[in-house]
């Protein structure tokens, strides 16, 4: 066969092969980032923000609010969303990674600010969360109310998502804490074998909040995260569980609790899948 025939088949196979494609290009996940000046915690607040395409209905956007979003290229999320979505195993969602300021300050128990050893500006956080970063995401992704909410975080970061969806289940309706901090006390904490300050307060408190529980922790290792107080994550974690079925009025399949054995970027990106699809699961 002719040489330059050969080419011209070539040519018109490979820019229909492209001219296919592009349809389906276009329709995967997308990452941007964005920047949120926040009153509360008095400083601009980098966002990372992952979508699926836009369904025909805004309506049915789901909303996924990631403390640490600056982990999120470690996480490899985008592909983890994206291979979800296009396997059809993924609703429309949106993810908002809050890149994390001083996390030893801003991740906390939002009553507890000042009276732990760290968390002293974690009711200022929660106060971003339900004032601003709400807000701003609604507007971001055009819709007057999201058909779902949920929040998650790693290591100090887990801590502040349990405590900002207990204050706020109005608004949020599943949690997911990747190698929580529920070993963190309170200042001068008599009892150094006392569980933790989250324990304490779910245990105490008289709300029966809706909501649905994920939670990781590795049988050893801290988070490896920079400024990071995850101690004891599995005991910890094993403790709030318990607590957590204790509630009468928690099901025993409102909780999922996965275990591992280590409490690491590498560990969480194994059980993201997971994760993504209890919350978002078609």
């Amino acid at each position: 066969m002719n040489i330059r025939l050969l080419q011209y088949i070539y040519g018109v196979s490979f820019l229909a092969l492209t001219l296919c494609c592009l349809p389906a290009c276009k329709k995967g996940v997308k990452q941007q980032e964005d920047e949120l000046y926040s009153r509360h915690l008095r400083r601009k607040v980098t966002l990372t923000i992952i979508s699926t395409p836009q369904p025909d209905n805004n309506a049915d956007f789901n909303l996924l609010v990631c403390n640490d979003g600056q982990l999120f290229d470690q996480l490899n999320l985008k592909f983890i969303a994206d291979s979800l979505y296009r396997n059809k195993l993924l609703l429309p969602l949106v993810i908002v990674g809050v890149h994390v300021g001083n996390r030893m300050e801003e991740y906390g128990v939002a009553e507890k600010s000042g009276k732990a050893v760290a968390g002293g500006k974690a009711d200022h956080y929660d106060s971003f969360f339900n004032n601003e970063l709400y807000p701003y995401a609604k507007k971001n992704a055009g819709v007057r109310k999201f058909k779902s909410v949920v929040i998650a975080g790693f290591g100090a970061g887990g801590l502040s998502a349990l405590d900002i969806a207990w204050n706020h289940p109005d608004k949020i309706g599943r949690v997911g804490v990747f190698s929580g901090a529920f070993s963190r006390k309170e200042k001068n904490a008599s009892d150094t074998s006392a569980n933790g300050m989250m324990y304490e307060k779910l245990k105490s408190s008289r709300k029966r909040p809706k909501l649905q529980y994920w939670l990781y922790a590795g049988n050893s290792g801290s988070t490896g995260l920079q400024k990071d107080d995850a101690t004891q994550i599995k005991p910890a974690t094993d403790s709030i569980t318990e607590l957590l079925k204790s509630k009468s009025f928690i099901a025993d399949d409102d909780i999922v609790y996965q275990k591992g054995a280590t409490n690491e970027i590498k560990a969480w990106k194994q059980v993201l899948p997971g994760f993504l699809e209890w919350a978002f699961g078609k």
